[in-house]
């Protein structure tokens, strides 16, 4: 086997960098004016203290073939929820919240799910027991128990699941260095019997039963030496006597991360090129996420070979939790891959994982969390209202129904209504948001389009707004501050006396601000007699354009105009709103008048 240190990778300890490799220029170089830019200086924390993981594991060169795979399928979910994310809660789950959880992975599909450590706690045990002798467990899905390699705890642990049809038992050991030598107290060869002591426990207290396999976890296996987990590995598959039809799991954990995903890719590879009897090894990975790239590294692991992922729904775990087995599986979705679990109702899943860990799911949660689908920002809000209005065009001249037309829509990588979302909050207006954004609500909640450049003088004063108040604005506010702006406050009248030549005789009584309007006027429809009105009081009025919705349904429907007017020299807007038609747009070029930046003359 050809391994060799990584620190041949890269410069040594004594500050002389092997030939070829690439080194920084230092800051003190008179000649390295290309870093000028760059003004950070030494922080004052003990970095020297730590190793880079070249100096803690060897690393196998290989010729690396992950780099040019696709994820094409989804590798079989394992969640580890009801274990490894329940051991890390502070107040571990009673057994009303297990079976809640265990209820809910089951419904969103998944077939393989680790249920507890029966040999550690009674209430695990317990919890494996109703399991069984409760008929709990779908024919199609098998349970995986946790154990030590001791022999009394894997025959507890046996004892727990009598009677479950389908059963994974799942041995661990950690077998990294500091591990072995400081916590366990042996070398390489006496724990490897200890090991091979304690599969041939789990191997007889199986015997007889089907339904039966066998799991191996190598704990710290990114920090073990990558020959000696090999040797164990294989040992196990043979004394388990593997087959492609009874495989051996093995379970390679990044139990603390220490490098980046790739160096973590490079062992899952090496693995998966070196294991013998391979065609009957379910090469498994278990990421945490100590350096935040837990997911990045459980991606990396299936295009290096990996065919399973152990992980916690939303990230639960440990320190700063397993690998997110949610992100990971909508990751594939995005990518128009099947992540063959169920999470069309998201919203769902995540009060269950809530009530259950008594976590709270962060608002900017990839997926899940309450935000992740909002945009506040106004080049945003523009950008996805546009493409909603182009989605919704492209989806209609194909004629298929927009929730199954082809996604392509700025700032939304992933359609909300696939996860049982709305498009209510997608977009949410504060001090930071444009005229889209306004326009984009107003347009969702009330079907209200304003023309364009009153979104523009709009949103100058929602801004004016939301920076006075500090928040956000709801659909009914921003409805409610456009009347406010925009709306004729006063009384208004109007009826047809007679018809006579020249058009009708119309009667026109309105209140504007402090003064009456009582006008007797001919003219050609009620628009006309009211700017002829307008103008012989002394207000000159041009009713530049006008633009009409509905708002509501039925009974309750309403009228809105917007107004464009010009007043003397002045353009402006004003809105109206009422049931009739006429009379929402004599209050809107009303409300226009009203508006102007001078009085109009008495």
């Amino acid at each position: 086997m050809d391994c060799s240190s990584a620190a041949a990778a890269g410069p040594d300890r004594a500050g002389t960098p092997p030939r070829g490799s690439i080194v920084p220029v230092a800051r003190s170089d008179p000649g390295a004016s290309a870093m000028n830019w760059n003004r950070q200086s030494p922080s004052p924390m003990p970095s020297h203290r730590y190793r880079p993981h070249t100096e803690r594991v060897p690393v196998p060169i290989t010729e690396r073939r992950w780099p040019t795979r696709q994820l094409t399928e989804a590798p079989l979910w394992v969640p580890v929820d009801l274990r490894d994310g329940n051991q890390a809660l502070a107040e571990p789950m009673d057994p009303a919240r297990k079976r809640r959880l265990f209820e809910q992975l089951v419904a969103m599909g998944y077939k393989e799910i680790e249920v507890g450590y029966p040999s550690a706690s009674r209430t695990d045990f317990d919890f494996v027991r109703d399991l069984a002798t409760g008929d709990l467990v779908p024919d199609d899905v098998t349970i995986v128990v946790f154990t030590a390699a001791r022999t009394d705890l894997v025959e507890r642990t046996h004892e727990s699941v009598r009677g479950l049809p389908n059963v994974v038992l799942h041995m661990y050991t950690a077998t990294a260095p500091t591990w072995r030598s400081v916590v366990l107290g042996h070398d390489r060869k006496s724990l490897h019997r200890l090991i091979l002591d304690a599969a041939a426990d789990v191997a007889r207290g199986a015997e007889g039963r089907d339904g039966v396999r066998f799991e191996f976890s190598p704990e710290v296996f990114n920090l073990t030496e990558p020959d000696y987990v090999l040797q164990v590995c294989d040992s196990l598959t043979e004394l388990w006597d593997a087959s492609p039809d009874r495989p051996v799991i093995h379970n390679l954990p990044a139990t603390v991360e220490i490098s980046t995903p790739n160096v973590y890719a490079d062992q899952i590879e090496y693995m998966h090129r070196n294991l013998s009897r391979r065609e009957s090894v379910i090469l498994s990975v278990h990421p945490h996420n100590d350096r935040g790239t837990g997911v990045a590294c459980g991606e990396l692991a299936v295009l290096a070979g990996a065919q399973r992922v152990e992980g916690c729904l939303f990230g639960n775990g440990e320190r700063t939790g397993n690998v997110d087995l949610v992100t990971l599986a909508l990751n594939l979705h995005v990518q128009g891959v099947d992540p063959m679990i169920d999470f069309s109702d998201i919203d769902t899943v995540r009060r269950t994982v809530q009530y259950c860990n008594r976590i709270d799911v962060h608002p900017r949660h990839p997926y899940g969390g309450d935000l992740v689908y909002t945009a506040f920002s106004g080049t945003h809000q523009d950008a996805i209202k546009k493409g909603f209005a182009h989605h919704r065009a492209a989806a209609a001249a194909a004629g298929v129904d927009p929730d199954v037309a082809p996604w392509d829509v700025p700032y939304l990588p992933i359609d909300p209504h696939d996860v049982g979302r709305d498009y209510e909050a997608v977009i949410r207006v504060n001090s930071q948001s444009g005229k889209g954004g306004v326009a984009y609500l107003l347009q969702e909640r009330y079907g209200v389009e304003l023309p364009r450049a009153l979104q523009i003088d709009f949103a100058r004063r929602v801004q004016r707004a939301t920076d006075d108040g500090g928040t956000e604005m709801t659909a009914a506010q921003l409805w409610k501050l456009l009347h406010d702006n925009y709306s004729h406050r006063g009384d208004l009248d109007w009826w047809a006396v007679e018809h006579v030549e020249g058009g009708d005789r119309l009667r026109v009584r309105a209140t504007l601000g402090d003064r009456a309007l009582d006008c007797d006027v001919t003219a050609g429809g009620p628009v006309e007699a009211l700017t002829r009105a307008l103008g012989e009081s002394g207000t000159e009025v041009e009713v530049i354009d006008l633009s009409q919705q509905s708002v509501g349904t039925g009974r309750d429907a309403e009228a809105v105009t917007f107004a464009h007017c010009r007043v003397g020299e002045h353009p402006t807007w004003g809105v109206g709103l009422d049931r009739s038609v006429t009379a929402s747009t004599l209050r809107a070029v009303l409300a226009a008048v009203s508006r102007a930046p001078s009085p109009a003359p008495a």
